[in-house]
Formats: C-alpha cells, sequence, structure tokens
C-alpha cells in the first residue's frame, strides 16, 4: 500500500504568544554554518522531536515492561496526569505519568526496553530544523521532563549527544519505587538550574533551543536563543540521514500508540475527501493514510461489508434533499468525510462522471487520486455477491493501493466565488484524472449498469431483457 503524502496549506507561526517568546528568533532563522566549534542545547519534546507530548513514548516503555495489563493502567492515569498538568503544573502530571509506567518494574527492564525499542520511534520525529542546527554544532546536551533512563540510549548511540539532563527517577534493589529521584522532574526554573550545574566550570551552550515560554529560563543562559514554533503539517526529517540509523530493533508495536492525529485544516467544519471509485475498501485505505477515523457515505453497500468496516458508513437514498441533509450534518460535527461522486467502481483507466453534489455542500475539498494493482482477481463486481469484494481483492498475491492527496482547492476554485458545482466537480474529475494518466468519461453508474447487469443500477431493481 502506497500513500503519497497530504499535502497542506502550513500555519507558519514565527514567534507564538507570551512576552518572552514573542520576541525570541525562531530556529528557522539561525544560522547552521561553521559552528563545529560550539555547544548546543535542546529541549526534547516538541523541540528536537517534531511532537510535543511525551505519552507515546511512556506507553510504549508501559506495554514492552508490562505488557497490556501496564499499558491499561497508564491509560487510566492519562485523564489524571492531564488534570493535574493544567491545574497544578506541569511536573505534578508528569509524575504520575513516571508512576503509572514505572512503578515496581525492574530498572533493567526499563533500560533494556529503551535501548531496543524506542530509539526506532524518537529516531521517526526528529525536527528538521531544529536538527538542522544541532547536527551542526560540535558538542550538543540535550535538557528533558523525560526520564533520563528512557532518553538517554537513543541520544548518546544515534544521535551523538554529549551530555543528557533528564529527570531522575528512584529505585530500591533495582526495582523502580515509580517515584522522582534528585531535584525532581525537570521542568521551568529546574532547566536552568541543572543546565548552570553541568555547565559550572565551563562556558556556557552557545546556541539554546526551546519551543515554549517555561524553556525561556534556560534559553536566558545561552549566547542565541531560538524558538521552534508549532507548524502543522511538519514532517519529520527522514531516519536514515541519522548519523547512525537504526537497523536493528525490538518492541511488538509497529506503531506509537497515540490516537489518530487529525489532519490540521484552517476552520472547524469538516472536510470532503473527493476519491475516483476502484473498490469497496477506498474509503478505508484513505482513512489508513490519514491516521484517522473518517466517515465514508455509500449506497448499496452490502450488510457484511458495512459491518466489518473499521470506519463509519452511512447510507445514501438516492434521494437528493435526504443525501445533501445527511452530508451536512457529518459536515458540521467537523468530521473528515470520504466520498466517491462516481457513485460505482470502475476497472479501467476511466473516470465516470462525477456527481456534483459535494461541490453544492462544502468549499472544503480535497481530491484524492486512487489507482490499485491485481494480478489475480478484481476486488468489484456488477453481477456477483458484492459482499464477496474485499476478500478477492486481498485474496491477490501482491495487492497494492496507490493513493495521491492533492493540494485542498483553493476559494476560487469553489463554489464560493460563484462557480456552478458542475464546473466544480467536472475539474476535480479532470484533476484526478490527469494525476492517474486516466480519461475522464460522461458515463455513469446508470450507463454501467445498463450494459453489466441490465439494471439502473438502483437498488431491488430487476434485470430487463
Amino acid at each position: 500500500m502506497c500513500c503519497d503524502m497530504l499535502k497542506t496549506q502550513s500555519l507558519e507561526t514565527m514567534g507564538g504568544s507570551g512576552s518572552g517568546k514573542g520576541k525570541i528568533p525562531t530556529v528557522y532563522q539561525c544560522d547552521s554554518n561553521n559552528r563545529q566549534s560550539q555547544t548546543v542545547v535542546s529541549e526534547m519534546d516538541g523541540t528536537l522531536l517534531v511532537g510535543r507530548s511525551s505519552f507515546a513514548y511512556f506507553a510504549l516503555i508501559a506495554f514492552n515492561v508490562g505488557g497490556i495489563l501496564r499499558l491499561m493502567l497508564l491509560l487510566l492515569a492519562a485523564p489524571f496526569s492531564g488534570l493535574l498538568y493544567h491545574l497544578v503544573s506541569e511536573s505534578a502530571g508528569i509524575k504520575v505519568l513516571i508512576f503509572a509506567t514505572f512503578a515496581g518494574v525492574k530498572v533493567s527492564s526499563i533500560e533494556s526496553a529503551a535501548n531496543a525499542v524506542l530509539p526506532k520511534h524518537y529516531s521517526e520525529d526528529l525536527h528538521p530544523e531544529t536538527w538542522r542546527v544541532f547536527a551542526s554544532c560540535g558538542r550538543k546536551c540535550v535538557l528533558t521532563a523525560n526520564p533520563r533512563i528512557m532518553v538517554e540510549p537513543f541520544l548518546q548511540n544515534y544521535l551523538g549527544v554529549d551530555v543528557i539532563l533528564g529527570t531522575e527517577i528512584s529505585s530500591f534493589k533495582g526495582v523502580a519505587t515509580g517515584l522522582v529521584a534528585g531535584n525532581g522532574v525537570l521542568v521551568g526554573e529546574s532547566k536552568a538550574v541543572a543546565l548552570k550545574k553541568a555547565f559550572r566550570d565551563q562556558e556556557m551552550p552557545h546556541v539554546g533551543l526551546g519551543d515554549r515560554d517555561t524553556d525561556i529560563p534556560f534559553l536566558e543562559l545561552c549566547k542565541e536563543k531560538y524558538m521552534v514554533p508549532p507548524r502543522p503539517g511538519t514532517q519529520p526529517m527522514r531516519p536514515e540521514k541519522l548519523p547512525k540509523p537504526v537497523i536493528f530493533h525490538d518492541g511488538r508495536l509497529v506503531q506509537k500508540p497515540t490516537p489518530g492525529a487529525p489532519t490540521h485544516f484552517p476552520g472547524g467544519k469538516g472536510v470532503v475527501f473527493v476519491c475516483n471509485h476502484r473498490t469497496v475498501c477506498d474509503a478505508v485505505v484513505v482513512s489508513s493514510c490519514l491516521h484517522r477515523m473518517t466517515t465514508t457515505i455509500s449506497y448499496s453497500v452490502a450488510s457484511f461489508t458495512e459491518f466489518i468496516s473499521p470506519i463509519k458508513t452511512s447510507k445514501l437514498t438516492r434521494n437528493r434533499a435526504k443525501d445533501a441533509r445527511l452530508i451536512e450534518q457529518i459536515l458540521n460535527q467537523g468530521k473528515f468525510l470520504v466520498m466517491c461522486p462516481e457513485g460505482t467502481t470502475c476497472r479501467e483507466p476511466y473516470l465516470l462522471r462525477f456527481s456534483a453534489l459535494f461541490a453544492e455542500l462544502t468549499d472544503r475539498i480535497v481530491p484524492v487520486a486512487i489507482s490499485i494493482k491485481t494480478g489475480m482477481f478484481h476486488g468489484s463486481t456488477a453481477r456477483g455477491h458484492k459482499w464477496l469484494d474485499p476478500f478477492f481483492f486481498y485474496m491477490n498475491p501482491f495487492p497494492v493501493y496507490d493513493v495521491t492527496f492533492l493540494e485542498m482547492l483553493p476559494p476560487h476554485e469553489t463554489c464560493k466565488t460563484g462557480k456552478s458545482s458542475f464546473d466544480v466537480a467536472n475539474n476535480v474529475q479532470k484533476m484526478i484524472a490527469e494525476t492517474l494518466g486516466y480519461k475522464c468519461t460522461t458515463l455513469t453508474r446508470k450507463d454501467k449498469y445498463g450494459m453489466l447487469a441490465r439494471t439502473d443500477g438502483l437498488v431491488n431493481s430487476k434485470a430487463t431483457t
């Protein structure tokens, strides 16, 4: 399965909010040339890593040292941790995560999981601009609220970090107590204190990198300071560009156990992903590529197919007014809607006429071009048992889905500026066809079923003689 990267418009924040933060230049303005003799200090979450939350890494450790029960304990503790984080302090929230993850676990098991499991996942989330500056400096230091025992193997072995300052956990006879040792959780002012202590007999770092107001105390100790603003759509650096690639790794989970992350679009109304139709699996594959649960609409899909579908399916009626209300209701809830306005599948490199209904209901439209490759069975049928469609597709020895997300339509290409819904639909059809190298037609579902099954394509319609 191949998914081209979804292209979105980034919201470029140059300074962020906060009186101190707004005065600090961003990492994008930092010159990385001729810094081999300099020292850099960087925060980890949201700075060295694109992700601003460390919860997924706690979850990976929990699952790998304690299995599903330990992971469930962490998940149960997460809401309480979040509540303390916002109502009491960042430190209090992190202490809950540390206790739920580490209490009663052998320190050797934690070290083993941190060494064998976490590097792969950390390496897939490095911020490209931070890395550009970080890698250019000869001496490197990382400050983090995360337990040092979690991050040290990756930072030391794969990034060549010289000094790692993180939260220390306490233990008794080789078993973690779940409590924090030393000076507590490394947040806010305590980061500055730790940095001063680590560099007390040396020159303070030349370059400081952070991503939030609480990083300012340690940034003020550096000769140059830069913020890494959150930019939706920032893609992590490719892991193979690391000084030392992660070749061997362990752990059962393929991906970080994070909730489906929404793709960020301006505004709050839902987005329509308009696809050409290849098989009944189209919407599921698109949802998988988005890493988000979506909703799809369908007509005459087998009940069994709906039952096994991992995403929500809403049924169309072929009553235009009712279907329009259904689609509007989905979009007004802010959901991502995947739809195939051809109304039926087409096996050959042609696109059927696109229904214009989607263009009448929203100006937030993302065209999606889909092609498939099969070697033995077709994953669609007009006369056979439709509930077998997904099974036949996946019975192919090497089935391939190729999904390409195009740019969201600009306002002037939608009905918002006066274009007719038919012009918009035809333009989306043309864009998808050009991407795939297919040809556009004016044929419809009715034409297909009239030719192949001698029906009008409606449910319960009888074949004509």
